[in-house]
Order: structure tokens, then C-alpha cells, then sequence
């Protein structure tokens, strides 16, 4: 491993990387930049709800295979055309956190975020299509397992437990957590939620979500052309990557003891990643 070449890479070219920090063991081994100030995390806000829904399987308050409107307000799902309804009661849960429900937009492109997503004809099929719409539905269905709001189960069962107090999320137009995107968490926060994946669901020995979810979770439910999806997890190598679009990122690969995050705004991104793998892992 040679981070000083990392970061000289990072300097040189001038990447946007605001900081980055590496983990070998489960311990610190690493840091550059500023890793205490939070910044948007796009997508990877995705990952966050999944472990909000792991908390609520693992107390059998929401169950994955189950269809999601099981979950969804009464009120939405009674003004849905007869052949969406038709569509969604065979969409599981689990189709939607693994981007296996096709004819989904990626984007939301109405007021009401919640009665466009149920608008469509939607069919679940051994087929990729990745929808910010899919990990909203998602947020929804956790809000109506839980009967409360999914940022407060967020920030009592994860953050503060994590001791993760600087944090911002949005909501949608009708009040509910946007799972998709647009968190802010700082580099450090951001491995804090990979170390409870990294660790098979604890943090600081104290237990968070079950390992049996984290295994789903990061176990490939949807093949792609990048390697695999899990629950709101890419695979990557012989782990799992966070993603967000602009180069939000953390790799986590337990069989190598490493962790490495970085928060940063670039268009081209792989070229951090590139550089991060031949410096880091040590691929050519």
C-alpha cells in the first residue's frame, strides 16, 4: 500500500477529493483532507436505508419478501389505475432494493413523488434497472412498517448509536425520507456505516443489524454489468462498494482487512478509483 502515492495523484491533478480515509484491520490507518465536514452523498444515501431496513427485519416489524404495498399509505394505493395495481401486487420489497423492477424512471418528474412512482405499469424480472423511484418506494413501505418517520428511526438507531451527529436529509414533497439521495454525511460518518457492514452488522462491539442481513445485503441479488447489486450495494471485487454519482465512495473488502472512503465531486470519477486501486490495492 503506498496512500502518499494516492495522495499525490489527488494533488497533482488537481482532483476535487475533499478527503479520504483508509482503514486496514477495522482500525484508522489513513487520512487525508478534510474528513469532519459532510458534504451531499448522492446515492450512497441508499445504503443508510438499507440498514434502517435490516434494524426493522431483524425486529420483525417489515418483512422483504413480502409485497410493498402491503406497506404503502391506503390513501395512495386506492387512486392507482387497475393495471398498475394489478402490476404492484407482484412487487416485492426485495424487487425494489435490488433494481429488479423494470419500466421505473430513474428520476422523479412530479410534485407528488409517491403517486408517480405508483403511476407505472411495473413488471420484477431478472433484469437491472436502477431507479432513485425503486429506493424511495422502499423509504415509504419502511415508513408504513415502522408508523413513524424514517429519518428519526435513522438518526436514533443508526447515527446516534454511531455517535454521528453532523448530518443533514431531505424529504419529499409529501413528508417522507428520500432514500434515494441527497444526505450530507462527512467521510468519517460515511465509515462509520461501512464499519458496521465491514464488521457483519456492529460497530464499537456493540451489535447494530443482524449478520444474517448484512450477508443478504451484500450478497449479489441482481446481476449487472458492474458485477452484481445487493441491497443498495454494489459488488465490487470480493466486497462491496458505496456509491454516489459524483464520487461518494467507500470500498469495503473484508477477506483484504481494507476499507477505504472518500467523499469528493468529480464528472470522471474513475480516476480516483483508478488511482485508488493501484495504489492501494496494488492493481496494475
Amino acid at each position: 500500500m503506498d496512500f502518499e502515492a494516492f495522495v499525490s495523484d489527488i494533488e497533482k491533478n488537481e482532483w476535487n477529493v475533499y478527503g479520504v480515509e483508509v482503514y486496514k484491520a477495522g482500525k484508522l490507518a489513513h487520512s487525508y483532507g478534510d474528513t469532519k465536514e459532510k458534504h451531499n452523498i448522492y446515492s450512497a444515501t441508499k445504503t443508510v436505508l438499507s440498514l434502517a431496513i435490516g434494524i426493522a427485519v431483524d425486529r420483525g416489524l417489515i418483512d422483504v419478501n413480502n409485497c410493498v404495498l402491503d406497506y404503502l399509505p391506503r390513501v395512495n394505493v386506492s387512486k392507482m389505475s387497475g393495471e398498475s395495481l394489478e402490476a404492484y401486487k407482484k412487487i416485492r420489497l426485495h424487487d425494489l432494493m435490488c433494481m429488479s423492477v423494470s419500466a421505473l424512471p430513474f428520476q422523479v418528474e412530479s410534485e407528488n413523488y409517491l403517486d408517480y412512482a405508483l403511476s407505472f405499469p411495473v413488471v420484477a424480472k431478472k433484469a437491472f434497472n436502477y431507479s432513485n423511484n425503486s429506493a424511495y418506494l422502499a423509504g415509504v413501505a419502511l415508513a408504513g412498517a415502522l408508523d413513524c418517520d424514517v429519518g428519526t428511526f435513522i438518526e436514533e438507531n443508526i447515527f446516534k448509536v454511531l455517535g454521528i451527529t453532523d448530518f443533514s436529509y431531505k424529504k419529499s414533497p409529501e413528508g417522507y425520507f428520500y432514500g434515494a439521495s441527497k444526505m450530507e454525511l462527512s467521510v468519517s460518518s460515511l465509515s462509520k456505516i461501512a464499519l458496521v457492514i465491514y464488521s457483519g452488522g456492529t460497530y464499537g462491539g456493540k451489535r447494530i443489524v443482524s449478520a444474517d442481513y448484512i450477508k443478504r445485503a451484500t450478497s449479489i441479488q441482481q446481476m449487472n454489468r458492474e458485477g452484481g447489486y445487493g441491497y443498495f450495494l454494489w459488488k465490487y471485487r470480493d466486497g462491496v462498494s458505496i456509491n454516489g454519482k459524483w464520487g461518494q465512495k467507500c470500498y469495503i473488502l473484508p477477506e483484504n482487512e481494507l476499507m477505504i472512503s472518500y467523499l469528493s465531486h468529480i464528472d470522471n470519477n474513475c480516476v480516483v478509483r483508478d488511482s485508488m486501486e493501484r495504489h492501494i490495492l496494488g492493481v496494475c
